[in-house]
């Protein structure tokens, strides 16, 4: 039965991971002041039927702190390239200069760097809320051990490890939003 809870306490390390990396990913895609390539990593174009990442049918790079260049490997693709970030609503307008596609962001007002940061915030809560449901799900195999016969201290202190961990992941989260927050506050 203790392999059983072992085993069960991994995988519930490893969905704690995935939440992490989760937040990481949309924590990434919030703009803070300067231009990145992963702005457009989540925009999807049409690519010959097919909803396709615009990194897989074109280059994108930074030009400058306020410039992205997307530079697609087929010219027929900036129109499409151009629809799908429009069809994002990303608040941006691409230039079409006939070879890439050029997107120049302005700059952040204290106002939009404040809802920004809100944002951010919802996605730490959104991290937050899963791991108290990954939690439950832990407890909840424990309850079922203790339930079926494992011993009722060491039941005790398998919930005590599952709530240190679950401590130390809200922790994570905490880190990561407050390195966020300061990153978008900096002008």
């Amino acid at each position: 039965m203790q392999e059983e809870l072992d085993e069960s306490f991994e995988e519930r390390v490893m969905e704690m991971e995935q939440a992490i990396e989760h937040l990481k990913n949309e924590l990434v895609k919030i703009r803070a002041g300067k231009v990145a390539p992963n702005l457009v990593s989540g925009i999807l174009v049409d690519y010959y039927g097919s909803p396709t990442p615009i990194g897989q049918v074109a280059n994108v790079s930074a030009k400058d702190s306020k410039t992205l260049e997307i530079q697609p490997w087929e010219k027929s693709m900036i129109s499409v390239i151009e629809r799908g970030i429009f069809e994002a609503n990303l608040g941006i307008t691409p230039m079409n200069n006939g070879e890439s596609v050029m997107i120049t962001l302005p700059p952040v007002t204290e106002e939009r760097r404040k809802d920004l940061v809100k944002r951010a915030k919802s996605l730490g809560e959104d991290a937050k809320v899963s791991l108290r449901s990954i939690r439950h799900k832990a407890l909840d195999a424990v309850k079922k051990a203790v339930k079926d016969g494992y011993p009722e201290d060491a039941g005790k202190r398998f919930d005590d490890k599952i709530e240190k961990t679950i401590k130390d992941y809200g922790e994570k989260v905490d880190a990561l939003y407050a390195l966020k927050e300061k990153d978008i506050m900096t002008i």
